[in-house]
């Protein structure tokens, strides 16, 4: 089943699209980077202003860094498809790319839990007790998650 879905997305007219235009695919590619500069970025400089016990000036600046990683997400999310419908069977079966979607299922869940515990948080500005491991989990999750997607096309 998951091999016809590759399949089915490879040849798809996206997929042809992909691999037979000469910019689409470069272009998709340098979006993609940005996108994961803007997503990772913003999340970094939040998560370091965590593990700094700096929790008012993270609180300041969380709908300014949310902006920016939402905006690198909808990049990502435009451009992610595009790339991996031009090779879709060989990404489907790369286990450095199965790892990097591991690894932001993992970052997005932690995300989620954060979020869920700022939520019963007492604190003023509302932070969870343990701000800090998530902090310190998300940077390195993150960092994790570029490091995989750059690396896919060496293996």
């Amino acid at each position: 089943m998951w091999e016809s879905f590759l399949q089915g997305l490879e040849f798809s007219s996206l997929g042809f699209a992909a691999r037979g235009s000469v910019w689409l695919y470069p272009l998709a590619n340098l979006c993609h980077v940005v996108g994961a500069s803007l997503l990772v970025g913003a999340i970094l400089v939040f998560d370091i202003l965590l593990l700094r016990n700096r929790f008012d000036l993270a609180a300041t600046i969380s709908p300014v860094a949310l902006g920016v990683a939402a905006t690198g997400l909808v990049l990502l999310l435009v451009t992610g498809p595009v790339m991996f419908s031009a090779e879709a069977t060989a990404f489907g079966r790369n286990p450095i790319f199965l790892a990097k979607m591991a690894f932001i299922t993992a970052g997005f869940a932690n995300l989620a839990f954060y979020h869920w515990a700022r939520r019963r948080a007492v604190l003023t500005p509302a932070i969870p007790a343990n701000a800090r491991f998530h902090a310190a989990f998300s940077a390195g999750i993150w960092i994790l998650a570029v490091i995989a997607g750059r690396s896919i096309a060496y293996v």
